[in-house]
C-alpha cells in the first residue's frame, strides 16, 4: 500500500494525454500495490501563485520575526512540501508548451523548492532534504522530443530532473506520449505511450 500524489498541470482536463498517460500509470501502480491511497493535486484548478514579494519574504523570515501575514504568504508552501512529503510515490502530468513545463507546474515547484524545508548548505553544498519516494514523469508533447532533431528542443525534462533532483527527489522515470500533432504517429501516440509504462 502507498500514498500516491497525482499532480496534473494540463489545461486540456480530461481530454489531456499528459492527465491520461498519467492515470494509467497510477492505474499500474494500483495493481503493483493495492489498497494506495491517491491524493488529487489539479494545478490548473488550484492554482500555486506566482512567487511575489510577500512570500520571499517569508519564506526567509526567522521563525522569532514569524507573523500572522508570514504565515499566510507562507501557507501554499507549506501545504505544498507537507502533501509531497507524504506521499510515498509522486506522479507529475507534464504537457509540453512551448518546449517546456506549463507555468502552474512551475509556480508549484517554486513553492516546493525552498532552503532549509526541501534542501539545505548546511554541508557545505547543496543537500535535497525530501528523499526516498519515487517520481514518475507522464510527459505529452506535439512533436518528438525524446529523440531525433528536436531532442535538443525539450527543456521540460531535463530542468524537472534536475529541479526535482535538487530538493532528493533523484528516483525519476519517464514515459511519453509523443507525435499528437504528426499525422503519422497521432493516431496510435497515446496508446504506444500507455503500453510502454512499466512499475
Amino acid at each position: 500500500m502507498k500514498k500516491i500524489l497525482n499532480v496534473i498541470s494540463s489545461a486540456r482536463g480530461a481530454a489531456s494525454n499528459s492527465t491520461q498517460l498519467a492515470n494509467a500509470i497510477i492505474e499500474k501502480l494500483n495493481e503493483r500495490y493495492p489498497g494506495s491511497t491517491v491524493k488529487l493535486r489539479d494545478l490548473v484548478d488550484q492554482q500555486y501563485p506566482h512567487l511575489e514579494e510577500s512570500h520571499l519574504n517569508a519564506f526567509f523570515a526567522p521563525a522569532e520575526n514569524t507573523t500572522n501575514e508570514s504565515r499566510e504568504a507562507a501557507h501554499y508552501s507549506d501545504d505544498a512540501i507537507n502533501e509531497l512529503e507524504e506521499a510515498d510515490i509522486i506522479v507529475i502530468g507534464v504537457p509540453i508548451y512551448n518546449f517546456n513545463i506549463p507555468s502552474a507546474l512551475k509556480a508549484w515547484l517554486d513553492h516546493l523548492v525552498r532552503a532549509g524545508k526541501t534542501f539545505s548548505y548546511g554541508s557545505g553544498g547543496a543537500e535535497g532534504l525530501v528523499k526516498n519516494k519515487k517520481v514518475y514523469l507522464a510527459i505529452a508533447s506535439g512533436g518528438v522530443y525524446s529523440d531525433g532533431p528536436m531532442k535538443a528542443y525539450d527543456f521540460a525534462e531535463p530542468y524537472l530532473r534536475f529541479i526535482l533532483g535538487f530538493i532528493g527527489l533523484t528516483d525519476i522515470t519517464t514515459f511519453r506520449v509523443e507525435g499528437t500533432n504528426m499525422p503519422d504517429l497521432k493516431e496510435l501516440a497515446l496508446q504506444k505511450g500507455i503500453e510502454s509504462i512499466a512499475v
